[in-house]
């Protein structure tokens, strides 16, 4: 992509790489080495993955300066937000104009102010995996049933406010919220186990439950299907923007 940004009567040219390829350390090294090859001192240098650390493939890099990780979320056509995460030696141009391109082209930046494992999408998304996985192995719950209190609870409410706006509305602001709820949050935090391990027998057992709902042959099916509901959030948000 080539973004134009006019300052006074001259315009700068900002070139953007986004690698996309598969999840190998060693093989983003590579790419992002011959990517640097031809790079100019105007070329973003970004990455989709989910999971690498950025400094971990391109601290050798010429321009590392301008390299920076812009992990979109799946599917990302439809889903706006982008996850940018910068090395300790990334510009802080670099990483402003990541962010004002991201939201030239209609997705949703989130900066994040320094590296850590997994990212924020990831992080959340895996306490709340291992929280429903740590109910299901004590058999406090069904598969269905889990899957519900997000479909049918939180994501209603998360569809359109973040967890802190949530509970800002849930009581006469966020002070209040914290002086009534914090001990109950606090004692009940701490009775959550260990991290799971999500192997063997509970795993056999959620991966039996979830073929029975949707059967590998319907798999595309519901994803079409996903995608139709995602649309459908989508343009009820737009037509719903803050006022």
């Amino acid at each position: 992509a080539r973004v134009a940004q006019k300052i006074g009567q001259t315009f700068f040219f900002f070139f953007v790489v986004q690698e996309c390829v598969f999840e190998n350390l060693d093989l983003k090294v590579k790419v992002m080495k011959e990517i640097d090859r031809f790079a100019s001192n105007q070329t973003i240098l970004a990455s989709s993955t989910s999971c690498f650390l950025p400094s971990l493939f391109t601290e050798s890099l010429k321009h590392r300066s301008q390299a920076l990780v812009a992990h979109p979320i799946n599917p990302p056509y439809f889903v706006p937000l982008v996850e940018i995460v910068p090395a300790s030696w990334t510009s802080p141009q670099t990483i402003e104009k990541a962010k004002e391109i991201m939201q030239t082209i209609g997705q949703r930046p989130i900066v994040l102010r320094k590296e850590i494992q997994g990212f924020i999408v990831n992080r959340i998304q895996y306490a709340i995996l291992d929280e429903c996985y740590r109910l299901i192995a004590d058999n406090i719950i069904s598969v269905d049933d889990i899957d519900a209190v997000m479909s049918e609870g939180l994501g209603m409410r998360y569809a359109f406010l973040g967890p802190w706006e949530t509970a800002h509305l849930n009581a006469n602001g966020i002070s209040e919220y914290f002086e009534k709820y914090a001990k109950g949050i606090y004692e009940v935090s701490k009775t959550f186990g260990e991290t799971p391990r999500m192997g063997g027998p509970v795993a056999e057992h959620i991966s039996k439950e979830m073929f029975k709902r949707i059967p590998m042959k319907a798999l595309s099916a519901k994803r079409v299907w996903r995608d139709e509901c995602l649309i459908a959030v989508s343009q009820l948000k737009s037509s719903k923007k803050e006022k």
